[in-house]
């Protein structure tokens, strides 16, 4: 089990990173809060999640043991994977996600992209119990600094038919030519934008 990584960045995307341990370079998939924290050409330590399936083989990074440890037990409910588990962690600290689990907040895990009600209903029901409050101050970053609109449009992308690296360079190269755009975090906006320059490109996936 790898349960850190410490070594130097190498590269910094939307959603992952790679940090060069012992000549090896490790990639990690990570929120946006653990990303910030993380520069290429500077040393780095994060806290790491090996998930196994049959045909893949993932490293999650977290920037504390205890949003690795909300990552892990999210997991464990029915219908969560580690793609939604991250994006719970997007949304909210790891100390939002015990006060909401305690407190039976439903609201609170619908607003992360891809939980409707009865999802939100069955994590709130399988975490009980599971993840106390620690009474530790929230640490969330506000939506201004870590944008919702990231993960939608990815997902709209991705849904479409675009491979996830495509999507996230595409959606790079949109954020670095329209900022103004970006800003303003209208989903419908600049998923249009995307397909647009997506569209004057090469062809993606097979298209």
């Amino acid at each position: 089990m790898i349960s850190s990584l410490n070594g130097v960045v190498t590269h910094v995307a939307l959603n992952s990173a790679v940090i060069e341990v012992s000549g090896f370079g490790m990639l990690i998939q990570a929120t946006p809060q653990t990303l910030s924290g993380l520069h290429v050409g500077r040393d780095a330590q994060v806290h790491t999640s090996l998930v196994v399936r049959e045909d893949s083989m993932t490293l999650f990074g977290f920037a504390t043991p205890g949003e690795r440890e909300v990552f892990e037990v999210l997991l464990s409910v029915a219908g969560v994977g580690p793609r939604l588990a991250l994006a719970v962690l997007a949304v909210h600290s790891p100390e939002d996600v015990r006060v909401a689990s305690a407190g039976g907040d439903t609201k609170a895990f619908t607003r992360v992209p891809g939980i409707g009600p009865k999802g939100a209903q069955r994590i709130v029901l399988e975490l009980a119990g599971k993840l106390a409050p620690t009474g530790e101050a929230s640490t969330a970053v506000p939506a201004a600094v870590v944008p919702a609109w990231k993960e939608q449009v990815l997902q709209a992308l991705v849904g479409l038919g675009w491979t996830e690296k495509d999507a996230e360079k595409a959606l790079a190269s949109t954020a670095k030519a329209e900022p103004d755009l970006v800003a303003g975090g209208q989903v419908g906006e600049i998923l249009k934008s995307v397909l647009r320059d997506l569209g004057r490109g090469a062809s993606v996936g097979g298209r």
